[in-house]
């Protein structure tokens, strides 16, 4: 078995050199290879298409919020005026049943003032 030898420190760095050039070479080869672009060109493909999923998402819960929005706006509406119809039906009922009211008294009254005669 050889003795461990205790590399210098221009050794660890020349060393350190060498591989990151080695790892250099490699990304620079790997990047030129048509493999990767197809597979580059594929992730691109597919972010632009979850960028348009998203976008008619978005468009859709927008026009959901618009719809539910417009029938809220509607119903509403219909509630005022039908609480409204109420309101003036319930006064006309109330008026006919006074105006009913007063002559059942005013009809009491003449009964008594003939009774007196």
């Amino acid at each position: 078995m050889k003795a461990f030898k205790d590399p210098s420190l221009s050794d660890r760095l020349g060393s350190s050199t060498a591989a990151k050039s080695a790892a250099l070479a490699r990304f620079r080869a790997r990047a030129d290879d048509p493999a990767v672009a197809q597979q580059r060109a594929a992730r691109l493909a597919m972010a632009v298409e979850r960028e348009q999923r998203a976008a008619e998402r978005v468009e859709a819960r927008r026009a959901e919020n618009e719809r539910q929005a417009a029938e809220l706006a509607a119903r509403e509406l219909a509630e005022r005026a039908e609480r409204e119809a109420r309101q003036i039906r319930e006064a006309d009922e109330q008026a006919t049943l006074e105006a009913q009211r007063k002559v059942e008294r005013d009809m009491r009254y003449a009964a008594r003032k003939a009774r007196k005669a």
